[in-house]
């Protein structure tokens, strides 16, 4: 949803100064691109997080089964 608004918005935007909304449409992508690296460690550290969450466990799901 809120990529929609934000779609509008910038189509506003591009309807009242076109140049201002590209300029816009430009460091959106900028921003995005510089913020991948940041996103992949993210999802990196959570997975190993809960790798390592998943083996300290382990043990006590073996017992409980039991």
């Amino acid at each position: 949803m809120k990529t929609i608004i934000a779609v509008l918005l910038w189509f506003i935007l591009f309807s009242i100064s076109w140049p201002l909304a590209l300029i816009l449409l430009f460091f959106f992508v900028l921003a995005w691109i510089i913020l991948i690296p940041f996103k992949i460690i993210g999802f990196t550290l959570e997975a190993i997080f809960k790798l390592i969450g998943a083996i300290l466990l382990f043990p006590f799901r073996v017992i409980r089964s039991l």
